[in-house]
């Protein structure tokens, strides 16, 4: 998960020009269709059907965003984002894979304790005490949480009439996300088949190597195909990490695609500081393949 001193540095590459700016976001959400519609009524925009949803779920209501293509049905892919929560710029990435032929849910991963969105952008999680406010809201996604919210969502999606539930659900996660992909995917292994972190934290325990509830002990308990893809900073702070999930993933017998980009944390994310597009398209493509081969 990112730390205050990668935030401190993405302050400094914002100053030296190497984030994406408002310009190129906006370009980005213009491609991928219009803004989100109301909760009332699902609206279709450019052959994608989107609305925000809400459903019962542990310890709370699950408020989401659902988009999929306006018509059949279709593999199902749970969106986990980052700190910065359910936001537009998630959006814009749930209707992106949706336009690829997918049933996307953008959960809010802190439903417990407020509805999305929490923050405006990553603009605002940094100016406004994002990790203050978000602190007591992570207490609440402890391992056992996660995995019931897990088992949750695919029931709900199993549940709707645009999702195949003859193939394989993938889910994807964007830091504190990136461990959530393989709790879900140990959580529902029958049903989960793909699960893709993206400069996740956590997904190896240093400080404790036999810690059942760590990502790297669930993998064997999963029937999943991975792609981890590391950000270079975070490489750099945990150069041991990649061969450790190696060695894990060949020993559970599981596909395992795991690489360190060429990006610092939190480089696949449009509204990011440190977003490199050329980056993120490569991880986007690698994606894409992941599911086209594992659902």
């Amino acid at each position: 998960m990112c730390e205050l001193d990668q935030l401190n540095e993405m302050g400094s590459a914002v100053s030296k020009g190497a984030a994406v700016n408002r310009r190129q976001f906006a370009a980005i959400g213009a491609m991928a269709t219009l803004a989100a519609c109301t909760t009332v009524k699902a609206e279709s925009v450019g052959g994608l059907t989107e609305n925000m949803v809400s459903f019962p779920a542990p310890g709370g209501t699950m408020d989401a965003f659902f988009v999929h293509p306006a018509s059949g049905k279709h593999p199902a892919v749970i969106l986990w984002p980052d700190i910065a929560g359910l936001r537009d710029a998630k959006k814009v990435m749930g209707r992106r894979l949706a336009a690829e032929g997918f049933s996307v849910l953008v959960v809010n991963p802190f439903y417990r304790s407020a509805p999305a969105p929490q923050f405006k952008d990553f603009d605002d999680f940094r100016a406004n005490g994002g990790f203050q406010k978000v602190g007591p809201w992570m207490q609440q996604n402890s391992h056992a949480n996660v995995m019931e919210t897990a088992r949750a969502l695919v029931a709900w999606l199993d549940r709707q009439a645009a999702v195949d539930t003859a193939r394989g659900i993938g889910n994807q996660g964007y830091c504190m996300g990136g461990p959530f992909t393989v709790r879900t995917a140990a959580a529902v292994p029958g049903r989960v088949k793909a699960a893709a972190s993206f400069h996740g934290g956590g997904l190896v325990n240093p400080q404790n190597a036999e810690d059942p509830t760590s990502p790297l002990k669930l993998i064997p308990q999963t029937q999943a195909s991975y792609l981890i893809a590391i950000s270079q900073d975070d490489d750099a702070q945990r150069p041991t990490d990649k061969d450790t999930l190696k060695t894990g993933a060949a020993a559970a017998g599981r596909p395992a695609e795991i690489e360190v980009y060429k990006g610092n944390h939190g480089w696949t994310v449009p509204d990011s500081p440190v977003y490199n597009q050329a980056e993120a398209d490569r991880a986007w493509g690698r994606l894409l393949a992941l599911y086209r081969s594992a659902l």
